[in-house]
C-alpha cells in the first residue's frame, strides 16, 4: 500500500496510468464487455470486486483528463433516442462534470460499433465487474504541467 493511492489502483494498474501519455485512452467496461478479444497487444486490467463508476473514481483520482478535446466517451445505449443516458451513465458523468475534472461538452456518446472501433486504439482496458449493460466508458489522458512562463 502507498499513501494516498485508492487501494482499488492495483500496482499494475498504477503502472499503466504512469506510463500512457498525453492523449492516450483507457478503456473503463462492464463485466460484459468484450475486453479479451479487443485487448490483443495491449494491458487488460481486471477489477472484478469493482463497479465502473468506482473504477472511474479511483483512475482520475490520479490521472488527468484531457482539457482541449473531448475527454470522456461512454457507450451510447442502443434502441434510446438520442441523449438517453442510463442511471450508471449519469452517475459517471455527473462524478466527472461536479467536481471541475470535465465540462459536460467534452463527454460524448458512441455508437457501440464505433466505440469497439475506437477501443482497438486504447492504451489499455480495465475490466470491471459492473453489471449494468452499456458500462463502457473511454478517459483520454491530458497534461499534468506548472503554467507556461511568458
Amino acid at each position: 500500500m502507498l499513501k494516498g493511492i485508492d487501494p482499488l489502483i492495483t500496482p499494475d494498474l498504477l503502472k499503466v496510468l504512469a506510463e500512457m501519455g498525453h492523449g492516450d485512452e483507457i478503456v473503463v467496461a462492464d463485466a460484459n464487455f468484450t475486453a479479451a478479444s479487443l485487448a490483443a497487444g495491449k494491458p487488460l486490467l481486471h477489477l472484478a470486486g469493482a463497479g465502473v463508476a468506482r473504477a472511474v473514481h479511483a483512475i482520475t483520482s490520479l490521472f488527468p483528463l484531457e482539457q482541449e478535446v473531448p475527454a470522456v466517451a461512454y457507450m451510447q445505449v442502443s434502441h434510446q433516442e438520442a441523449g438517453w443516458r442510463s442511471a450508471l451513465q449519469q452517475q459517471v458523468l455527473q462524478e466527472l462534470i461536479e467536481p471541475g475534472f470535465v465540462l459536460e461538452s467534452q463527454c460524448e456518446a458512441v455508437e457501440r460499433f464505433a466505440f469497439y472501433e475506437r477501443v482497438k486504439q486504447a492504451y489499455a482496458i480495465v475490466l470491471t465487474g459492473e453489471l449494468q449493460p452499456y458500462g463502457n466508458f473511454i478517459l483520454k489522458k491530458g497534461v499534468i504541467c506548472e503554467p507556461l512562463a511568458g
